[in-house]
């Protein structure tokens, strides 16, 4: 049993000669190249290759090159991998063709109309949604109490509680409850009732 000789690849080739291959690949092929004519053969063409593009004038280009370039992958027809059958693809749709008939498929987008009413509704829930935001924020700012002014009267009616307020002071020994608005403070001795 032998062991096929191997070559280096074109790809690798072209990177050598430019000066594009890492340093551990570039010794590998310095390594090969010492031993494979085939190679050293190929290194020389690209070689010679690069200073015949380095020493050309300038390449006149098509006008038309690149809308030809661009047109092959709508113009092109390509065999289908199933047998006889040919796929070929036009500018706004691909078409299979074969033994059993042939059929399309439209590359052109369309807009369904569930698209057009769903993006509707969510423009008239975002903006009904915005509209209660700004009455709710109008209605605190109409319900919140004034501030006073600099002379120091206030500048509109402060809202008084309608329920009277109570609260809790500590003060040892003794814990007084007073209610606001009562005239008469609850008074209670530790661990007593009131």
């Amino acid at each position: 049993m032998s062991i096929t000789e191997s070559h280096l690849a074109q790809e690798a080739i072209a990177a050598l000669v430019d000066g594009e291959l890492p340093p551990g690949p570039a010794r590998r092929a310095a390594g090969h190249l010492s031993g494979c004519l085939q190679c050293r053969m190929a290194v020389q063409a690209q070689r010679e290759a690069k200073e015949a593009l380095h020493r050309s004038q300038e390449v006149a280009v098509p006008g038309d090159l690149l809308s030809r370039l661009c047109a092959i992958p709508f113009t092109a027809d390509v065999p289908g991998s199933g047998g006889s059958g040919t796929l070929a693809a036009g500018p706004d749709s691909l078409t299979v063709s074969g033994a059993s008939g042939s059929w399309a498929v439209s590359l052109r987008p369309h807009r369904s109309a569930r698209s057009d009413t769903t993006a509707r509704w969510l423009r008239r829930g975002v903006t009904g949604t915005l509209a209660g935001l700004g009455l709710g924020f109008a209605a605190l700012a109409l319900s919140l109490p004034a501030t006073e002014a600099a002379g120091g009267a206030s500048s509109g009616p402060v809202a008084r509680p309608s329920v009277p307020e109570e609260h809790t002071e500590v003060v040892p020994p003794v814990v007084r409850t007073l209610t606001v608005g009562n005239a008469s403070p609850t008074t209670s001795a530790p661990g007593g009732t009131p």
